[in-house]
């Protein structure tokens, strides 16, 4: 009985065996879908890879179809760090700058980045643009401020301007580039009238942070901040009067447009429009509680809008306004 009841266990593993190490076909797993509907992202911009967006944890994604499906960009180093900006300086090669002085570059249109420079528990850099020399500046929290001469490969600090101490949150450039402005915390607001060679302070005129700004032609500028506040110049930047502030939620983000009207974009989804360069703004769009970051046009015309609670549905202007009742 005993040696039957070996045998018929040996059979049992023999055949257990066989089936385990038997060749079978596996169904093939569901996509991996990259939850852009949701991530914290906060830059957005189209290159030669297609659309580029990056924010949370140290994501950079690319989309090659117009958002409609995203891939992970191959990164160098992963430090899991916010992204805070994207600059391209031409459709192929750009930086992505985020927390604790991180910054990568790219030469193929956001596929591909290799770390340049990181600061583990340093401050956040805020923005990031390439200057008329060829010298890179990367600015950030308190006052920090950083400066590339090999078009973005080392970096090192700098003097921030006036020795300041506040958050420096965007570089500013006009279209020809020979002025720059730097806007940030409590109002704020440096000048360069040689293309970031030298700064000079400009006499405070509001005492809330400013979050970004634009050059719309000429001697105009507008910039915008906390509580809705958008201040205009006419004057290259040396005087400036109040066209905004009856709007209870922070501007981020701006997008002028190919017929001169600018949007910018804040807290609660809201866009707010200008269609007379900037002399006067008007309510143009609230969805929910997200916060927009950032604007890319799409070569149908239409916005793709990025957020801290991911991407919006990609819309145009016509009816952004028509959602407004304009």
């Amino acid at each position: 009985m005993r040696v039957t009841l070996g045998i018929a266990v040996s059979l049992i593993v023999a055949v257990a065996g066989l089936f385990a190490f038997s060749h079978r076909d596996t169904p093939p797993l569901g996509p991996s879908q990259i939850p852009v509907e949701n991530m914290n992202l906060t830059s957005i911009t189209q290159t030669a890879a297609g659309l580029v967006t990056a924010g949370e944890l140290g994501h950079i994604l690319v989309s090659n179809d117009q958002g409609n499906s995203w891939n992970k960009a191959t990164l160098s180093h992963q430090r899991h760090a916010l992204i805070t900006r994207l600059h391209f300086k031409d459709e192929r090669n750009g930086l992505a700058i985020g927390h604790e002085g991180w910054i990568l570059k790219t030469t193929d249109g956001g596929r591909n980045w290799d770390e340049v420079a990181f600061n583990p528990g340093g401050e956040p850099l805020l923005s990031v643009n390439r200057l008329p020399s060829g010298v890179w500046m990367a600015i950030g929290a308190f006052g920090q401020a950083l400066m590339s001469s090999d078009d973005g490969q080392s970096w090192a600090e700098m003097p921030p301007p006036n020795g300041t101490d506040w958050h420096l949150n965007a570089l500013l450039p006009s279209e020809d580039h020979r002025t720059w402005l730097i806007v940030g915390e409590a109002g704020t607001l440096f000048r360069s009238l040689d293309g970031g060679d030298t700064w000079e302070s400009i006499p405070e005129f509001y005492n809330g942070s400013f979050y970004g700004g634009a050059h719309l032609g000429d001697d105009t500028w507008v910039v915008y901040g906390m509580r809705g506040n958008i201040f205009r110049s006419d004057d290259n930047g040396t005087s400036w009067a109040s066209v905004g502030g009856q709007l209870n939620a922070s501007l981020f983000t701006h997008r002028v447009l190919d017929n001169g009207d600018i949007l910018l974009g804040g807290q609660g989804g809201v866009l707010m429009i200008s269609e007379d360069r900037g002399q006067n703004f008007r309510f143009l769009h609230k969805s929910g509680r997200m916060t927009l970051t950032d604007m890319a046009r799409l070569p149908s015309g239409q916005l793709l809008m990025s957020s801290d609670s991911g991407l919006m549905p990609a819309l145009s202007v016509d009816q952004l306004k028509q959602s407004a009742g304009a």
